[in-house]
């Protein structure tokens, strides 16, 4: 095996974090035994549709249905899982857009896919952490003994909505009714006050924020799931209508659909199997009670949710950041993506646009980040896109994810969010092979 530069470093850090794993005695692996509260989850499968244009308008001649385009998903992942459908005991969903007409949409795709469940058939909701909170219903089950394998699933169809109804379905009405709806805040102006303050607070510029945007589109390129795969340029990105001062078009997320399917098993099915897998090492999680724009006065720019959960993350995995080899962010702005990675240490905080400048956070960089294409050109239909994160670490930890391929790539980070960062979802995922 050859090495050079950094990668020595995280070939040394790699077998102590080993070594420590292997001593607290985390999961079956470790113990070479089997107990109840020893069980650990693998991701075994997992099939995904290109982030774009799916949904059809209501007048259409043919329509494409949410179902139908799911079914198809849940026997590609099955296929890709290695497993029987009769081995599924759980189904987590991420519930659906307001847009889509069939309702109670756990039970009726349990009865379309004909799969009787011995553990829970649940439908999620949780705003953007929605698809992060059902692959945890999905591996609780897991967990808790429930069943053996367990899917997380689900679609998000929006893009077809008008405008009109989806403004108030789900920009303006996310904030306090009482604060901030009648204002007209919405989720990118927060977001733009954030980018105004770190620019004033850490002497950073727009350009600098917008070399994220430049960066994920490049990542994109290389990606078939992505929405926007046509490379871009800084200039590219500042020619763009703004949004909301200082965020223009490129710099925030595109309305999106999507739908993937996961299998999630107990780690000793997955071993079984005889194939690599990613298991799920250490999960963290903390809401800071508040909701999108505190009125309590507090630093704006700190992501205290994600700091916490990302901390109890590492200290349950028994790694530290500089161990991460790359991360997928739930990030709908640029400026979010720099904030989460100085948040969860990836980088010195008030460093992270200047990482993404001078390629840090590129592939072949110290620590790529958001080697999908980001939210802002992977896209992001909200109610799966922390799925999608999960898609792209498999690919990455399995070395399938072709000419974007992290080197060496044996632990990876995910986040999702509440608001703004206002409650954290991080997991630590790890190859095996």
């Amino acid at each position: 095996m050859f090495f050079n530069g950094p990668s020595i470093d995280k070939y040394i850090r790699r077998k102590d974090r080993q070594a420590r794993f292997r001593g607290h005695g985390h999961g079956r692996g470790a113990r070479g035994g089997a107990s109840d509260m020893t069980r650990t989850v693998a991701i075994i499968g997992a099939a995904a549709v290109p982030v774009g244009k799916w949904q059809t308008p209501a007048g259409a001649e043919e329509q494409v249905l949410e179902h139908e385009l799911l079914a198809g998903l849940v026997l590609d992942a099955v296929a890709d899982a290695g497993v029987d459908r009769g081995d599924i005991g759980s189904l987590a969903f991420s519930q659906c857009r307001p847009y889509t007409a069939q309702k109670y949409f756990a039970t009726f795709m349990a009865h379309y896919l004909r799969l009787p469940c011995s553990g829970t058939v649940s439908e999620i909701l949780g705003n953007g952490m929605t698809a992060g909170l059902a692959f945890e219903q999905a591996a609780n089950d897991i967990l808790l003994g429930r069943s053996k394998v367990a899917l997380a699933l689900g679609v998000n169809f929006e893009t077809a909505t008008s405008a009109a109804e989806h403004m108030m379905s789900s920009m303006r009405a996310v904030g306090d009714v009482d604060f901030q709806v009648p204002f007209g805040i919405t989720p990118i102006a927060w977001y733009a006050m954030d980018a105004a303050r770190y620019i004033h607070e850490f002497g950073s510029s727009r350009e600098a924020l917008a070399s994220v945007a430049v960066k994920n589109r490049a990542h994109a390129a290389l990606n078939p799931l992505a929405q926007f795969r046509k490379p871009i340029t800084l200039a590219d990105v500042l020619a763009q209508p703004m949004i909301v001062e200082p965020l223009g078009l490129f710099e925030v997320p595109p309305r999106s659909d999507g739908a993937v399917c996961l299998v999630l098993a107990e780690e000793d099915v997955a071993r079984g199997l005889g194939r690599p897998y990613v298991r799920v090492r250490a999960r963290g999680f903390f809401h800071e009670g508040a909701h999108q724009i505190s009125e309590v006065p507090n630093d704006m720019i700190a992501l205290a949710s994600a700091q916490t959960a990302g901390r109890a993350a590492f200290a349950a995995a028994g790694v530290t950041p500089a161990d991460i080899d790359f991360a997928e962010l739930y990030a709908p702005c640029t400026i979010v993506e720099v904030l989460v990675s100085e948040a969860l240490g990836l980088v010195p905080r008030g460093a992270g646009a200047r990482a993404a400048v001078e390629g840090e956070t590129s592939l072949g960089g110290r620590i790529p980040i958001c080697t999908s294409g980001g939210l802002q050109s992977r896209g992001h239909p909200a109610y799966v896109t922390p799925f999608y994160s999960f898609v792209e670490a498999m690919e990455q930890l399995r070395g399938r994810a072709g000419p974007r391929q992290v080197a060496n790539a044996e632990l990876a980070l995910t986040s999702a969010e509440l608001g703004n960062y206002n409650a954290a979802l991080v997991h630590v995922l790890e190859a095996v092979r």
